[in-house]
């Protein structure tokens, strides 16, 4: 894809993660509408450092639990750079047991509403608009909580309904991908634990003992935590370099997900 005029769409773009692609894409040249709802005393810094960028960005506060609102953010997208090129669906709500105990209705409510409701909702508005893009690129961000669920060491910090929604995201990952085509591109980045999401400069990383960070951290091949950059590098290769890549999924966790089983040594055998 070539960056010259696009418009991209990032969600949850008030700090971490979606801060850092959208600051990444205006760094290409491309215009940035940002989207955040919680975290409001980071505006001022969001503000402060695209002005930076010398690039034309939009900055909208939508509660996209309000299904309704979707759909009013969108076109304000569309009246404002006129087309949409680029979604990146980066909206999440983790429920970490350390943090919120037992569950609760609203705390489940809110995980499957957050991190798989509103993405489904974006897409389904922004499409249109995608299609007449022509090259259009959706990536949505998961968490590798849809595949190990609340288990091993990760028992901390994912919970059931975060992870269900995170599984069932996958899924519709590969069903937006058939609808997109062949003018729209979806993809899916699928997070392990990072410095802003779930690890060390999150709320709940600092309730774990010392015993249940080394649990974390042993148990990842890497033998680290990801960073904002090692996100932004993979989101920018899909954009840039993966033109024939649709309805895959690439699972950035430093091998989590691989790292409960050793290799043992090749034994000597009988012939």
């Amino acid at each position: 894809m070539e960056f010259k005029n696009r418009v991209a769409l990032v969600l949850g773009a008030i700090k971490g993660i979606g801060k850092g692609i959208a600051l990444a894409l205006a760094n290409e040249g491309v215009k940035v509408a940002l989207n955040y709802f919680d975290w409001e005393e980071n505006l001022d810094d969001l503000n402060h450092d695209f002005a930076k960028t010398g690039i034309e960005h939009l900055i909208l506060k939508t509660n996209l639990l309000e299904t309704e609102q979707i759909y009013g953010l969108i076109n304000k997208v569309k009246e404002r750079f006129g087309r949409i090129d680029i979604l990146i669906n980066n909206i999440e709500r983790g429920g970490w047991p350390v943090v919120h105990g037992p569950y609760i209705q609203e705390q489940w409510d809110l995980e499957l509403a957050t991190t798989l409701r509103a993405k489904r909702w974006v897409f389904e508005a922004a499409l249109p608009f995608l299609k007449a893009s022509g090259n259009g690129v959706v990536i949505n961000f998961s968490s590798i909580a849809g595949l190990v669920g609340r288990t091993g060491p990760a028992s901390y910090i994912f919970n059931e309904g975060y992870s269900a929604a995170n599984r069932g995201l996958s899924l519709l990952t590969e069903t937006w991908a058939r609808i997109g085509a062949p003018e729209v591109r979806v993809n899916e980045i699928m997070l392990g634990i990072f410095e802003t999401r779930h690890g060390e400069k999150t709320r709940g990383w600092g309730l774990l003992t010392d015993a249940q960070k080394d649990a974390l951290i042993d148990h990842t091949l890497l033998k680290k935590t990801g960073a904002i950059e090692d996100v932004v590098k993979t989101v920018l290769f899909i954009l840039k370099d993966a033109p024939f890549m649709t309805g895959s999924l690439i699972r950035l966790d430093g091998g989590y997900v691989l790292g409960g089983e050793k290799v043992e040594p090749m034994p000597e055998g009988v012939v």
